[in-house]
């Protein structure tokens, strides 16, 4: 798979990532993905391309690193592992998330740790998950660059962090790369936030690229998510915004009838055309779905084909935040 560069610094990734959240956290736990498949797939998307794969502390919480640890340590010193701290945790707790913790001491909690359950000497990208109001940017970044100086980092990035956030933090310490929402139908970083990282030279991490499955086409209506799944509660997937948000599932159908792709791999495919460094994460539980993502880098969409999207996509109105209520809330406003 080609690779893409996230940054000004050199860190090199696949084209396409690997989000593994939905391995433990976020979505259908009745029927979790098991211990020995999930380690399979996470292998099997190394040797499918992927270099590039995103965790946290909170997915579990502390399980996912721990699983990527013992899935990822025969490929050490060929992969880059991406990890966040932010979260005050309590695993008692669903879900576990109790608020912000940024504060200098946490993060170098955080970093160890991380470190203990990834198995690695050094984290290759750590992010802040979400900006701390109760803690100024100024000494997130600055303590962070005192672990890149220290080796115990190699790289800083934030999530779901406003332009102006950015920009702070990028004046203390190099920020190489920004994780936020970003597809078809969720395109809120267009206006300030994707400017203000090309201007720096911030790499762009797409997560939840898929529209949390509804992109694919997949998802039908009135599906009931299970236990654990964030989509419950989100209005996108219900009743009349269902039906409205449809009608950008019908026109990646549409292009990929024409590329012999899907609609997922053509939503895909328009994401890293939006930018040189930008680097989707799309996650999966299974190995034809992992597969279907990974061959996504390969399909080139022409500037007809963008056009056509663009000017189609434009006569359509997402109904529906992307978020519940509380998570929306934790979303940085500069």
């Amino acid at each position: 798979m080609e690779t893409r560069t996230l940054g000004t610094n050199g860190l090199a990734v696949s084209k396409i990532g690997f989000g593994c959240m939905g391995l433990s956290f976020g979505y259908n736990q009745t029927s979790p993905v098991t211990h020995a498949d999930a380690v399979a797939l996470l292998r099997a998307a190394v040797e499918a391309g992927v270099t590039f794969f995103d965790t946290a502390e909170v997915y579990g919480p502390w399980t996912n690193e721990r699983l990527l640890g013992e899935a990822l340590a025969p490929f050490k010193g060929k992969v880059v592992i991406a990890t966040k701290f932010g979260f005050a945790l309590d695993p008692a707790k669903s879900p576990p998330m109790t608020g912000m913790n940024s504060r200098p001491e946490q993060i170098r909690k955080v970093a160890e740790e991380s470190c203990q359950r990834l198995g690695v000497e050094a984290l290759d990208l750590f992010y802040q998950h979400r900006v701390d109001p109760a803690v100024p940017i100024e000494d997130v970044a600055g303590t962070v660059g005192d672990l890149i100086r220290e080796g115990k980092v190699r790289h800083f990035g934030l999530s779901e962090a406003s332009a102006a956030t950015i920009r702070r933090a990028h004046a203390v310490q190099p920020v190489a790369a920004l994780q936020s929402e970003y597809s078809l139908w969720t395109r809120d970083v267009e206006a300030e936030i994707l400017p203000t990282c090309n201007e720096l030279g911030i790499g762009f991490v797409p997560f939840s690229p898929l529209g949390k499955g509804f992109l694919t086409g997949t998802i039908e209506k009135g599906k009931t998510f299970g236990a654990g799944d964030i989509r419950a509660g989100i209005v996108r997937f219900q009743g009349d915004a269902y039906d409205n948000n449809l009608a950008l599932v019908r026109l990646l159908e549409s292009i990929g009838q024409d590329k012999g792709a899907t609609p997922g791999q053509i939503a895909l495919a328009w994401l890293m055309a939006q930018g040189p460094s930008i680097v989707p994460i799309p996650g999966t539980t299974r190995l034809h779905r992992m597969e279907e993502n990974t061959a996504a880098a390969a399909i080139a969409l022409s500037p007809a084909d963008l056009a056509r999207i663009e000017q189609a996509a434009a006569a359509i109105e997402v109904q529906g935040d992307r978020y519940p209520p509380a998570l929306m809330a934790a979303v940085d406003k500069g």
